[in-house]
C-alpha cells in the first residue's frame, strides 16, 4: 500500500466518523427539544397559581402526558387573549388553556382530540332575579373575558339582544364586575364557574338556566406546525385515559 493510498483511507475514515457524529448530535438535539407551552394564568380549575406553583386540570394533564411521551417543556402562564397571537407568531409551540375547538380558530390553529367536554353558562349576581336564561338578556350589560367563547357568543348576539359589552383581561376581573353589579351577567365555561362557586364561600354569583352550548377543549399549535407535539399529546392523552390518571386529575377539581 503506497503513502497516497494510506492517506486516502485515513481521510475517508475521519470523514465517516465526523458524519456519524453529526448524525448522532442531530438526533440528540431533536430528542432534547424543550417546548414552550402556554396556559391561562388565571383559569381555575384548569390553571391557577397556588403557593407560587401552577396547578389545575390543564397543568396536570399536560404534565402527565409529557411524562408518558417523554418530552420536556417550559410552562408559560399568560393572559388568554395573548395565547393565540403567541402561537401564530411562533413565540409558543403549543397551548393548553381551556381553549374551545371552533371552526374560526381552526383557520389559524391545529387542535388535538378534545381532552375535556365543556359548555357555556350564563352567570348573574345572586341578587339578580330578572335574568333566568338567554331569553332575559334584552338590553342587558355583559362582562366578558377577551378572546373567549363567551365573548364570541355575546358579540354574535349583541344586536339580537341589544347587549352592552365590557371586556376584561382575566376571569377574576370579569367575575368582580358582576359581583359588584357593574354588569348584569357574564358568560363563562361551566366547569370554571361551577368550581369557583363551589370553593369560594364569598362568591356572589349564581348560574342562570341551562348551558348555552356544549364544546370540546383542545390542545393547540400553530396551523401546519409542531405536528410532532400534537401527535405526542394525542397519544399521551389516550394513555392517561386508559391507565386512570386522567380521571384521577379531573376528579380532584370537578365532582361527578
Amino acid at each position: 500500500m503506497n503513502k497516497k493510498s494510506l492517506v486516502g483511507i485515513l481521510l475517508a475514515s475521519v470523514m465517516s466518523i465526523s458524519i456519524m457524529s453529526g448524525c448522532g448530535a442531530a438526533k440528540s438535539g431533536d430528542a432534547s427539544k424543550k417546548y414552550i407551552i402556554a396556559c391561562d394564568s388565571k383559569y381555575a380549575p384548569f390553571s391557577f397559581e397556588e403557593n407560587a406553583k401552577y396547578k389545575g386540570i390543564d397543568v396536570e394533564v399536560l404534565e402527565a402526558i409529557a411524562k408518558e411521551e417523554k418530552f420536556e417543556y417550559d410552562l408559560k402562564p399568560m393572559d388568554f387573549n395573548g395565547i393565540i397571537p403567541g402561537l401564530t407568531s411562533n413565540q409558543l409551540d403549543g397551548a393548553i388553556a381551556g381553549m374551545s375547538i371552533t371552526d374560526e380558530r381552526k383557520q389559524s390553529l391545529d387542535f388535538s382530540e378534545g381532552y375535556f367536554v365543556s359548555g357555556l353558562s350564563l352567570v348573574v349576581n345572586k341578587d339578580n332575579t330578572t335574568v333566568n336564561g338567554v331569553n332575559d338578556l334584552k338590553g342587558k350589560s355583559a362582562s366578558l373575558k377577551k378572546g373567549t367563547a363567551g365573548a364570541k357568543f355575546a358579540e354574535d348576539n349583541k344586536d339580537k339582544y341589544g347587549l352592552n359589552l365590557s371586556y376584561f383581561d382575566d376571569s377574576p376581573s370579569m367575575f368582580q364586575a358582576v359581583e359588584n353589579k357593574n354588569n348584569d351577567f357574564l358568560l363563562e365555561d361551566y366547569p370554571v364557574i361551577a368550581y369557583k362557586i363551589k370553593v369560594d364561600p364569598n362568591s356572589k354569583l349564581k348560574i342562570a338556566g341551562e348551558k348555552l352550548t356544549n364544546v370540546d377543549y383542545g390542545f393547540a399549535v400553530k396551523k401546519g406546525q409542531n405536528a410532532d407535539l400534537l401527535k405526542k399529546f394525542n397519544e399521551g392523552l389516550k394513555k392517561i385515559k386508559t391507565n386512570g390518571e386522567y380521571d384521577k386529575i379531573v376528579d380532584q377539581y370537578i365532582a361527578k
